[in-house]
């Protein structure tokens, strides 16, 4: 209607032309409601294109009613367009990555420090973490490796009260451990045990509302780790080498027991490593000089034993596959990663490949029976593998973890970063 008093200047509009007005007035006033979940910048510019909209007449005798813009040059159609595509749906975000690891000192993160109250003095921990944590290293283990290329921090002990964050697993792992039951505080069924208790506890927390550490999805996903039987292999070694056969059988026996009681909790991702070569450890190379010691200066009778055990091992493994057929079960040989070491030392620049890092008494082994502390401490960047005698350097640990984790050594062949990656299906490659 033009502009005056109610009847100056009227123009009368035809009813089709005002149905028309109307459509096109409720068909802003549509787009003006679905533009209120727009962002604030997206709406401030539709705002002032909108402003601008009015509807006047149009050609009737075409028969054509469309709203014209009068002074934007646009239509309503045109504004309508404007309007941005609703997001796609946003991509489910990944689980995180849980851990369970059980083992001795070979992935102690600081378990029995916390468990026994033991002050570690340096230079235990001086490499990376520039302070002692427990681990019995002048660094990281195998399982801090593997933690930080899951893109996750480090694995906390199960003792450790204080400053503990469990949100991606729990490391059961202590020194001194062993599979079989009763030998020392924390066996392997010892640990299972603490498993299932903080299982328990973490749902019990979230269905009381309040937050656990690990929900159902994070233990059903999480990859069950296993890094033990180096000190009942070492043990069986003081008895009648006619009894060895009988006594593996019953230490892979109750590793067995534990995959199962784990899987009937569960479980259904398991990385189980075998035991490195025992035969190349300095301590006992150097403790039993009187040995027979094969080319590369280890003790051959150690490292058949630790090879016995390992084919036992692999074969349960097997086993377990085949039974439980929605479980994937990978066993990585430990054994064949640290002999290579040895026997291919100058491969990765190692001078001599049975020196200890921290001892007594210089190369070739810097290692005398009875005299404890570094009196002789290699260099932080010299290529050693052993820190003490017996465990790795964060060196050694670090090419071990490497090798482990590329799956050349498993069976079956599977990367332990697919193995996570690829949620609950079995590997397709099977060797």
């Amino acid at each position: 209607m033009a502009a005056g008093g109610p009847n100056a200047g009227a123009k009368v509009v035809s009813l089709r032309l005002q149905y028309y007005c109307v459509f096109a007035a409720v068909g802003v006033a549509v787009i003006v409601l679905s533009l209120t979940f727009l962002s604030p910048s997206a709406m401030g510019a539709v705002r002032q294109n909108l402003g601008t909209v009015v509807a006047v007449a149009t050609n009737s005798s075409s028969g054509d009613g469309a709203a014209r813009v009068v002074g934007g040059g646009e239509t309503v159609a045109a504004v309508a367009a404007a309007k941005p595509e609703p997001e796609k749906p946003k991509k489910k975000a990944e689980p995180p990555v849980v851990l369970f690891n059980f083992g001795d000192s070979n992935s102690d993160t600081g378990g029995v420090a916390a468990a026994g109250g033991i002050h570690i003095m340096p230079p235990e921990g001086r490499t990376y973490f520039r302070r002692p944590t427990g681990r019995l290293s002048d660094g990281r283990v195998i399982i801090d490796f593997i933690c930080a290329s899951l893109k996750t921090h480090e694995l906390n002990p199960y003792l450790k009260a204080v400053g503990s964050d469990y949100s991606n697993g729990v490391n059961f792992a202590m020194a001194g451990s062993t599979v079989s039951h009763g030998v020392s505080p924390y066996s392997l069924n010892v640990q299972v045990d603490q498993f299932v208790y903080f299982k328990r506890r973490s749902l019990e927390l979230i269905e009381l509302g309040l937050k656990g550490p690990v929900n159902k999805e994070g233990f059903e996903n999480a990859l069950y780790m296993m890094d033990i039987g180096h000190n009942d292999v070492a043990g069986v070694m003081h008895t009648p080498s006619d009894q060895w056969d009988k006594k593996l059988r019953q230490i892979v026996g109750e590793i067995g027991d534990a995959i199962r009681i784990l899987y009937d909790n569960g479980a259904r991702k398991f990385w189980i490593h075998g035991t490195g070569a025992l035969g190349c450890l300095p301590a006992l190379v150097v403790q039993e000089k009187g040995g027979e010691h094969d080319a590369h200066g280890c003790l051959a009778s150690h490292n058949r034993a630790a090879q016995a055990f390992n084919k036992k091992l692999s074969d349960l493994c097997d086993e377990v596959r085949l039974r439980l057929k929605d479980a994937t079960v990978v066993y990585t040989d430990m054994f064949a990663i640290k002999y290579g070491f040895v026997a291919n030392h100058t491969k990765y620049g190692i001078e001599w490949p049975l020196m200890v890092c921290c001892g007594n008494g210089g190369p070739p082994y810097n290692f005398m029976p009875g005299k404890f502390g570094c009196g002789d401490l290699c260099g932080p960047e010299e290529k050693v593998l052993s820190w003490d005698g017996v465990h790795f350097t964060d060196f050694g640990s670090g090419l071990a973890a490497k090798h482990a984790m590329s799956g050349e050594y498993s069976k079956p062949r599977v990367k332990l970063a697919s193995l996570l990656n690829g949620g609950s299906k079995k590997p397709s490659s099977v060797s």
